[in-house]
C-alpha cells in the first residue's frame, strides 16, 4: 500500500490493515532495540503536520515517528499560522503543496477534510481526525494494542460503550474491528449510537459477515446470533 492515503478504516481493506499492524509491530521492536532511534527509512522525505485543532499526543507522536524514521518534519498549527488571519483550508493546502512535501498529516474539525485535502495535494494524506467522522491512526493503534495483548482479533468480542455518535475514535474502532473479524457490541443511549451502525438494538451485518448490535440498558453483552 505504498503511497496510499489513510483517510479512514471504513474503506480500508482487511489486508491493508493487517499490513500496517505487522509493519508497526516490527518498527516498534526495531526502535526499541536501538540506542540511536534514528532510522533511514524516510531519509530525504518531508512530512508536514497540519493541525487545525489542538493536540498533544497525536501531533507529538507523528512528529517523533517521522523523526525516528529519518524524515524532516514541520509542524503547522492553525493558531499560529495564516489560518488565524482568515486563510482558507484550500489556500493552506496549496501553500503546503508548493513546498514539495511527501506526506501531510492533518487534523480538522470538519468531517471529510482529509478527503478534501487529496484534491489539492499530490502528497500522501494521513487523517489525524476529521470532525466526528474518523480517527484512523488511533483506531490502528488500538487494534495493534489489542492484538499484542490478546492475540488474533478475529473471533474476539469487543464492547464499545459511551457516546459513539460523536466519537471519531469509536467509529474507527468499530470499522477496524469488524474488518478483522471481531464481534462488536455498542452500548449507550440510543441517541448516542450512529443510526447507520445500528437501529434500536437490532442486528446489522458487518462487511466481513460479522455482526454488531446495540445492547439495551441492563442487557448482558451476548453473542449476536
Amino acid at each position: 500500500m505504498r503511497g496510499q492515503h489513510i483517510l479512514g478504516l471504513e474503506h480500508m481493506s482487511p489486508l491493508d490493515i493487517e499490513r500496517v499492524l505487522d509493519t508497526a509491530a516490527e518498527m516498534k521492536k526495531l526502535v526499541g532495540r536501538q540506542k540511536n532511534k534514528k532510522l533511514s527509512v524516510l531519509r530525504g522525505k518531508a512530512i508536514v503536520n497540519v493541525f487545525f485543532e489542538n493536540s498533544t499526543r497525536t501531533r507529538s507522536s507523528f512528529e517523533l515517528a517521522g523523526k525516528y524514521l529519518g524524515a524532516d518534519v514541520i509542524n503547522i498549527a492553525a493558531s499560529t499560522s495564516s489560518v488565524a488571519k482568515g486563510e482558507s483550508l484550500r489556500d493552506t493546502l496549496l501553500t503546503v503543496q508548493a513546498m514539495g512535501i511527501d506526506a501531510i498529516v492533518m487534523r480538522h474539525s470538519a468531517e471529510g477534510a482529509a478527503q478534501y485535502a487529496t484534491r489539492y495535494v499530490d502528497a500522501v494524506v494521513i487523517n489525524a481526525g476529521d470532525g466526528a467522522h474518523e480517527h484512523p491512526t488511533q483506531g490502528l493503534l488500538d487494534l495493534l494494542t489489542i492484538r499484542q495483548h490478546h492475540g488474533k482479533i478475529a473471533g474476539k468480542k469487543v464492547a464499545i460503550i459511551g457516546d459513539i455518535l460523536h466519537s471519531r475514535v469509536a467509529r474507527s474502532n468499530v470499522w477496524g474491528l469488524l474488518k478483522l473479524g471481531a464481534e462488536v457490541h455498542l452500548g449507550g443511549p440510543k441517541t448516542m449510537i450512529p443510526k447507520e451502525m445500528v437501529d434500536m438494538g437490532g442486528h446489522h451485518p458487518s462487511p466481513g459477515g460479522r455482526r454488531y448490535r446495540r445492547c439495551r440498558r441492563g442487557e448482558r453483552f451476548t453473542h449476536s446470533a
